[in-house]
């Protein structure tokens, strides 16, 4: 039989033996040193004037009195050391550190309560696809001292990194690196069928393919129009953002063109013309309000290419015409009579 316990090694009292009371005061030095094990540091070598009751981790290296006795656990008791061989499994706070660590039969290792879990749920409960999970009003996610920076990685070019905005768990907008390396910003109105707003190329290009804009002519070459009608479009050379041609204009030729989306515009009209007399070509909104205006009060014949420009507050449902007064022959074409509407 052994003199000492085998886990924390305090030494037995044995039949017969003399001042017995020694022995069992060092059992409890070792239990008083061990139980609830604070550790002060990890030196190399005694501090100059330890209190009793503390406890150091002797490192590797150690020198003066502690040479020789790496990785034990010395106790300072009644102005003397003792030294134990920590086991696989101790546990101790060291206060140096401000960290629990746990012994692995080799040496101290921090201790990590939530180690690697496959999954982990804050207040709900993580899945195979959404392994870290959290609800609560708001989340933080704050620097240590300077900046903060949180990365999104992809395996490849066509995976997805990307923020996700839902809406009874049915997405609603997404940014990100959707499908490709450029950052795009997606919306949806039903979480399956989703429009590309903004692309931002890898070169820094904006582009925004759902931005209204148009090119709109009627067409058909030299017409007269008459006093006071209007005419509208037969072509879209260049259409975006659901800018598109509606019903016919009243008491003329052509259709509306149509506004798809409230907010400001910029109208731009170019007429070729081949005045016989005063004319003028007028962009209205809804065969009512003038936005743009081209006029000749000369009579001369002489051909006329001239261009005006605006910018009005324009909204969804709003339709473009062009008013005509006098009797002018008009060649209606691609860099001919055209109208470009974008909206700002």
């Amino acid at each position: 039989m052994s003199d000492t316990t085998p886990n924390l090694a305090m030494p037995y009292i044995l039949p017969s033996q003399a001042l017995k009371h020694v022995t069992h005061n060092e059992a409890l030095q070792i239990i008083d040193g061990l139980a609830q094990l604070a550790v002060l540091a990890t030196l190399t070598a005694p501090p100059s004037d330890p209190e009793d009751g503390a406890c150091f981790a002797i490192d590797d290296a150690a020198t003066g009195l502690w040479a020789g006795r790496s990785g034990k656990l010395a106790l300072r008791q009644d102005g003397d050391w003792i030294y134990l061989s920590p086991r696989a499994g101790w546990r101790g706070w060291f206060l140096a550190e401000d960290r629990l660590k746990v012994h692995d039969g080799v040496g101290w290792e921090v201790f990590d309560p939530i180690g690697t879990p496959p999954r982990f749920g804050i207040n709900t409960t993580a899945d195979d696809t959404n392994r870290l999970a959290v609800a609560g009003p708001a989340s933080l996610f704050t620097h240590s001292g300077n900046g903060h920076r949180m990365a999104l990685n992809k395996a490849a070019a066509a995976e997805t990194a990307s923020l996700l905005f839902q809406t009874g768990f049915s997405g609603r907008a997404e940014i990100g690196l959707a499908g490709s390396d450029q950052l795009t910003v997606k919306t949806s109105a039903n979480g399956s069928t989703w429009t590309t707003a903004l692309t931002l190329t890898a070169g820094g290009t904006v582009l925004t393919p759902q931005r209204p804009l148009a090119r709109a002519t009627l067409g058909g070459g030299v017409q007269t129009p008459a006093n006071n009608s209007l005419t509208g479009f037969q072509t879209l050379s260049l259409s975006q953002g659901d800018v598109t041609l509606g019903a016919a204009v009243p008491g003329g030729t052509g259709n509306r063109l149509v506004v798809p989306v409230t907010g400001p515009y910029l109208v731009a009209l170019a007429v070729d013309a081949n005045p016989n007399g005063a004319f003028s070509v007028t962009v209205e909104v809804n065969g009512t309000t003038a936005l743009a205006r081209i006029a000749d009060n000369d009579a001369a014949t002489a051909a006329y290419q001239r261009s005006a420009a605006g910018i009005a507050m324009l909204t969804a449902g709003d339709w473009l015409a062009l008013r005509h007064t006098g009797s002018t022959p008009i060649d209606f074409g691609l860099n001919k009579t055209e109208l470009m509407l974008v909206m700002l």
